[in-house]
This record gives structure tokens, C-alpha cells and sequence, in this order.
């Protein structure tokens, strides 16, 4: 029996650590893709497309590892819950990944044309989103569901980001409507990362059901009905 349990607990653990991995590589994939729009480099916008199928492969993986893991050791409590969520925080990573690859393909798109507004606000849309990214990764790496609770009101000012974007693009289109395409272009960017930002909180909301057995949404959390969700 204890072996059995220590055996269950080292699977558990590669299944972590190939969740810490997508991770990465989610976050790489959307960095680097707004890098490459922000510094028309068609390169990297290149190189995120081919990585993309080492993310959905590696989505594929963590999917069958999850369902042999239910089968061998039928997980009960805890153990249950963790491979469920982990089996979904996979998908939402995977999204996360599309979205870096989408923002790429609007990159190529747009070619070398100068970009009809600095791109300011769209970077810290990356750097809120990546942000949140980490803190829930650490969240699930350290057990610790209150930390993971932090990203909603983060999530609440790429949400806010996102609205000025938009109000500004069209703001621009009103006095120069020619610019359409390049405007819409960087709107479904800014809807690309607001998007991304939701899937985060996704996965922190799974790992406060992870480790406490309570389920909570981001949206009571907002609205101040949030409460004692991550205690005992």
C-alpha cells in the first residue's frame, strides 16, 4: 500500500511537470509572439506557428497520462481532483498557445506596414497576462490556492486594457477610416490577449479546486461573494 501511494504520488508529479512545461511554452508562445508584431519580425512569427505543434502534442500527452492514471490507480478525494484538473488546465494552456500562434498569423499578415499606434498597450496586455501565468503556476508548484485567488482582479485590468484598445482604434478609424484593416487586425490582438487572460483564470479557479475541494468562480470573487473558499 505504500508503495502503491508512493507510486501514485511520483506519477502525479511528472504530470505536474509536464503542466509546468506547457506552461513555458504557452508563455514563450505569447511573448514572443507580440514581440514579433511589435518589431515586424516575420521570423518569429514564423518560429511560434512551428512550435505550436509541440504545445497540442505535448496537450495530447498530459490527456492520456491523466486518463492511465485514473485507470491504475482509481484516485479518490484529492488525488481525483488533481488529475481532473490537471487535465483541463492542459487544454486551457493549450488555448493559450492557439492564441500566441493567432497573434503570430496577424503579425504575417500585417507584414512591414508601420503600425498605425505604438504598441504600448498591448504589451502590457502580455506582461499582465504572463504575469498571471506564473502566479498560478507557482500557485499549483507551491499548494497554495490563496495565491491563485490574486489573478482575478488582475485579470479585471487586462479586461480594462483591452476596452481602451478597442475605444482607441476606433477613435482613429473615425478620422482615418482607410486604416480598417490594420485597425481591426490590432483589436483582434488585444481580444487575443483579453481571451488568454480568461483561461488563466480558468486554471487558477481549478486550483483552488484542487487543494481546497471547493469550487469558486472569478466573477463572485469580483463581486465580493467570495468567501472563506480557500479554507478548510
Amino acid at each position: 500500500m505504500i508503495n502503491t501511494r508512493k507510486r501514485l504520488e511520483t506519477d502525479l508529479e511528472e504530470l505536474k511537470k509536464m503542466i509546468f512545461l506547457m506552461g513555458r511554452l504557452s508563455i514563450r508562445a505569447l511573448e514572443k509572439s507580440v514581440n514579433a508584431l511589435k518589431n515586424q519580425n516575420m521570423a518569429d512569427a514564423r518560429e511560434v506557428l512551428e512550435a505550436d505543434d509541440t504545445i497540442d502534442d505535448l496537450e495530447e500527452k498530459i490527456y492520456n497520462c491523466c486518463m492511465e492514471f485514473a485507470a491504475r490507480y482509481q484516485p479518490l478525494g484529492e488525488d481525483l481532483r488533481a488529475v481532473v484538473a490537471l487535465m483541463h488546465i492542459a487544454v486551457d494552456l493549450e488555448r493559450i498557445g492557439d492564441y500566441g500562434g493567432n497573434i503570430a498569423k496577424v503579425t504575417i499578415e500585417m507584414g512591414e506596414k508601420e503600425p498605425i499606434k505604438p504598441l504600448i498597450d498591448i504589451t502590457l496586455m502580455v506582461r499582465k497576462v504572463v504575469d498571471m501565468l506564473n502566479i498560478t503556476l507557482d500557485a499549483l508548484d507551491a499548494r497554495l490556492p490563496e495565491q491563485a485567488v490574486t489573478v482575478f482582479e488582475m485579470d479585471d485590468e487586462v479586461d480594462g486594457l483591452e476596452k481602451g484598445i478597442v475605444r482607441e482604434l476606433f477613435g482613429i478609424l473615425l478620422e482615418r477610416p482607410q486604416l480598417i484593416e490594420q485597425s481591426f487586425h490590432l483589436m483582434s490582438v488585444s481580444r487575443t490577449l483579453e481571451r488568454a487572460g480568461d483561461h488563466v483564470t480558468n486554471i487558477a479557479e481549478r486550483i483552488v479546486y484542487m487543494y481546497t475541494g471547493r469550487a469558486t468562480r472569478a466573477s463572485n470573487f469580483r463581486s465580493g461573494k467570495y468567501a472563506d473558499s480557500t479554507s478548510g
